[in-house]
């Protein structure tokens, strides 16, 4: 593999650059990242999929939201690297394990076109409801259906970790992007929640149909989220609105559900690659210094 190849693919409008950790030239650091994610000054992306080795797993998994920040888990992250690792030869399997910060997942390429992967399923951990472990600042064991206020609205909200941390919140209608973008930014860093959370906004259509909007914890509004669907799904679960097995819509896309009753989760969905090639030199001469991004 070339130095600084990258591949830019997406789940359901939701995309990332992947990169190899030991093809790169240069530090991939807060400001590198910032500047890789940004539109204008690099690639553009809803962040990044660093390969790294594993002493657990079949492959290591960094994730980095386009802010540098990084997260714990991301569902179509995951989707993402596997087809990246099945395309450029990685593996020939169709079943392997990933390590990431919010633990170690089973995938499954489920469908392949022309020798590249389509479909793909991730086992993505358990469901964890507990408020001290998602972590939320709160005196009881579980915040289901706890009440939150946010400037002139009051939010019916409900927590749960599949990995890392989400604030569901259940409505009749579905709020506007401008809506989610101006609520979803001030539950994200509420002091409720010390590590940041992400935000859904659902409206059940049956027991098997769901629609949802989502502010995502450090990269804001998104298409798609693999996690965030997972964490509805549970949370419908535990309210008795679904009985587990789920069709989640969103913006981008459609993703399938499954959360049996050990609350062990499994997500099922499309990935596209969008394109591929190597940093330009100009670029990383600019990463290799670190030059800062100023946020405008």
């Amino acid at each position: 593999m070339k130095e600084n190849f990258f591949v830019k693919s997406h789940g359901l409008g939701n995309d990332y650059i992947v990169l190899d950790e030991e093809n790169l030239t240069f530090p991939l650091k807060e400001e590198s990242i910032k500047t890789i994610c940004d539109i204008h000054y690099g690639i553009g992306s809803d962040g990044i999929l660093l390969k790294v080795n594993s002493d657990k797993a079949d492959f290591g998994l960094r994730i980095f939201n386009p802010d540098g920040s990084e997260a714990e888990k991301s569902g179509n992250g995951l989707r993402i690297f596997c087809k990246f690792l099945y395309d450029y030869g990685y593996t020939d399997k169709r079943e392997f394990t990933v390590e990431t910060k919010g633990g170690i997942v089973k995938a499954t390429v489920e469908e392949v076109v022309n020798g590249r992967a389509k479909v793909i399923t991730v086992d993505m951990g358990k469901a964890i409801f507990s408020s001290k472990d998602i972590p939320v600042n709160i005196d009881k064991e579980e915040c289901i259906g706890e009440k939150l206020k946010v400037l002139d609205r009051e939010f019916e909200i409900n927590c749960v970790s599949v990995g890392n941390p989400h604030c569901v919140i259940i409505v009749d209608e579905l709020p506007t992007e401008e809506e989610v973008k101006k609520y979803g930014s001030l539950i994200e860093k509420n002091p409720m929640f010390p590590n940041r959370i992400n935000v859904q906004f659902v409206k059940p259509v049956d027991k098997h149909k769901a629609e949802i909007r989502i502010w995502e914890r450090g990269a804001g509004y998104t298409l798609a989220s693999g996690s965030s669907s997972c964490a509805v799904a549970s949370v419908l679960k535990k309210r008795g609105l679904s009985d587990g097995n789920i069709e989640i819509v969103m913006p981008g896309g459609t993703l399938f559900i499954q959360i049996d009753d050990e609350w062990n989760i499994r997500m099922t969905g499309e990935v596209q690659e969008i394109c591929s090639g190597v940093l330009s030199q100009e670029l990383v001469d600019i990463l290799d210094n670190v030059v800062i991004i100023k946020e405008r």
